[in-house]
């Protein structure tokens, strides 16, 4: 089968397409052809080592992808080949076939195409988990989103909007607020070239915000802490922007507010019975058309180093997707 191979710590324009051996399942384990994979922002920081989790060299990046089940291993039940899923992998998804641990499968509903499942679990189940469960947004608070315009900054104007509360969405670009707006934010804003202490307290007649969703970090967090109102939350999701801020402590006692760290991935694990009634919450508002993930482009393979290239970068509105194969966008 064809992979996008990292095989040295480096920047995307370092990855190659390559034929591998095609997996086998092990026991406990399926393989999955994959039909779409969606590219987030911790695959552009694995391939450079800068991710907590660290694959042995050479490695196919990749952590979710939508598909069907192809094989199945020893004392796997509940699953078949010809399954539609949806699947969450340590590594390995930006290829024709994946390995993936049958308890981290989730089945692909009907009328949800592949590229739409691909980009669903991660942004959806980070925002959802930061926003209802960690941040207690309630209706009729006020939302700020930064990097509004990223995957998990939709996923959060969306399920914002849907918790009831009005959301101001932040975003560098005109295009970008464009999005945010089509999206559901109520307000859109640019922290790149306004005083953003300025035009939130404009916005909210000087009360501030209560809930901060903060996946970009580096200097914008500082400015938008000091807009939280009082018994504000701040949810740190993580760092887009490179840069880890160190956040001025006095501003958490004058506010009385809370700095709340979110970590997904960790969540699932640790709380399956959680995220599961999380999932059927977001599935539901998914056949709703309350949550529209946005797939911005879909790459081939080829092109896979591309699409985190772009990422990267900051280049992408929404999400992006790798198709491995030409008839597999369905």
């Amino acid at each position: 089968m064809r992979a996008l191979l990292c095989k040295a710590w480096g920047l995307p324009g370092t990855l190659v397409v390559e034929e591998v051996p095609d997996p086998v399942a092990a026991p406990g384990h399926v393989v999955v052809r994959v039909h779409a994979a969606g590219v987030n922002f911790p695959d552009a920081l694995i391939i450079q080592n800068k991710y907590q989790f660290t694959p042995a060299l050479p490695f196919v990046p990749g952590s979710e992808c939508a598909g069907v089940v192809e094989q199945v291993g020893e004392g796997v039940a509940g699953v078949k080949p010809g399954d539609r899923v949806i699947a969450l992998t340590p590594s390995g998804a930006f290829a024709e076939r994946v390995p993936a641990d049958a308890a981290a499968l989730t089945p692909l509903p009907e009328g949800i195409d592949f590229a739409t499942g691909s980009a669903f679990l991660l942004t959806y189940g980070t925002a959802y988990h930061a926003l209802a469960d960690r941040g207690a947004l309630k209706a009729g608070e006020t939302l700020l989103v930064l990097g509004a315009a990223g995957g998990v900054g939709i996923a959060a104007i969306e399920i914002g909007k849907a918790l009831g509360a009005r959301v101001i969405a932040a975003a560098s670009s005109e295009e970008k607020r464009r999005i945010c707006r089509e999206h559901g934010a109520d307000e859109v804003i640019d922290y790149t070239g306004a005083d953003l202490k300025s035009v939130l307290a404009a916005l909210t007649a000087g009360r501030g915000v209560d809930v901060v969703f903060d996946p970009v970090g580096g200097a914008v967090t500082e400015a938008a802490l000091r807009n939280c109102a009082w018994r504000g939350r701040y949810l740190v999701i993580g760092f887009a922007n490179g840069d880890i801020p160190r956040i001025p402590a006095n501003l958490l006692l004058l506010k009385g507010c809370s700095l709340i760290g979110v970590f997904w991935g960790r969540y699932v694990k640790s709380e399956p019975a959680a995220w599961a009634r999380d999932l059927a919450t977001l599935f539901q508002w998914l056949g709703e058309r309350r949550l529209r993930p946005h797939v911005a482009a879909r790459y081939p393979l080829e092109r896979g180093a591309e699409a985190l290239a772009a990422l990267l970068e900051r280049r992408a509105c929404g999400k992006l997707v790798i198709i491995p194969a030409a008839n597999s966008s369905r």
